[in-house]
């Protein structure tokens, strides 16, 4: 059995390594470098280079572990741990200038993850937690927010760019929302978002299209500070159904009774 507290202080620096790595080229980086995966799916070099920093870095620490990655689905997995890994969420904004994306890197034992870091880059903010040692803030205990009303709560989400089977219940649960809170906050960047969540910034998080890496660390920080986390049916089945809702307990159940409402079936 891996000392996870040991390994969670070790992953730290080797995240910020990467974070590093794509803020400098944030300040170079132009238009010609884009590559188009699909449809409105960006990636460039960058992207790829830090997932490979992160892998290297990662396989030294546990050369047992196998790696689960977003630009290069061949890497070899592991029958127990694997490296969820998202090299740069918010590419979209990176390329586009705008300071919000991130790192996030989540570490799962079979399917259960048990370390997630997720890197704020411009903010140079890290957030991180593993099994059963809480969630942190460069350091500091963060807990997730106590907002007793829906009324009162701020929420965050991400909007729909390459599946739009579902857009009008999607966007029946945002006319409703919008009238029933103080906002719902769209920043493009899904680990960034958890990560709010996890410190209170955000009551709730709610998104549906996902992939495993971009919530797998911020899943982690979200239940280890506190907060609920479940799927749009209620159940646990996040990272492979691709949708979430997560945060204070109180507001998640607002929030999940509405999705209940006009979501009949989630794709």
């Amino acid at each position: 059995m891996i000392n996870l507290s040991q390994l969670h202080d070790e992953v730290m620096p080797v995240v910020k390594s990467a974070g590093a790595y794509i803020l400098e080229q944030f300040l170079s980086f132009s238009d010609q470098h884009i590559e188009v995966k699909g449809l409105h799916d960006l990636v460039s070099y960058v992207d790829k280079e830090a997932e490979d920093r992160l892998v290297a870095d990662l396989a030294l620490l546990l050369p047992e572990s196998g790696f689960i990655t977003e630009e290069d689905e061949s890497r070899s997995r592991s029958l127990e741990y694997n490296w969820i890994i998202d090299p740069l969420d918010g590419t979209t904004n990176f390329i586009h200038k705008v300071p919000t994306f991130s790192v996030s890197v989540a570490l799962a034992r079979g399917e259960e993850v048990v370390l997630g870091v997720v890197y704020e880059i411009n903010r140079d903010e890290c957030f991180s937690a593993y099994l059963g040692g809480g969630a942190y803030l460069d350091g500091t205990l963060i807990h997730v927010s106590q907002t007793p009303v829906l009324a009162d709560s701020l929420l965050a989400t991400g909007f729909p760019f390459r599946k739009f089977d579902q857009m009008d219940e999607y966007l029946m649960v945002l006319k409703s929302l919008m009238q029933q809170t103080r906002g719902i906050r769209r920043i493009g960047s899904a680990a960034v978002d958890l990560a709010y969540t996890a410190c209170g910034r955000f009551d709730c998080f709610f998104e549906f299209n996902l992939n495993n890496y971009d919530i797998a660390a911020g899943v982690l920080l979200v239940k280890e500070a506190g907060g609920w986390v479940g799927d749009f049916q209620g159940g646990n089945e996040m990272l492979s159904k691709g949708n979430i809702i997560a945060g204070n307990p109180v507001i998640s159940e607002e929030v999940f009774r509405e999705i209940k409402k006009h979501f009949s079936q989630v794709i």
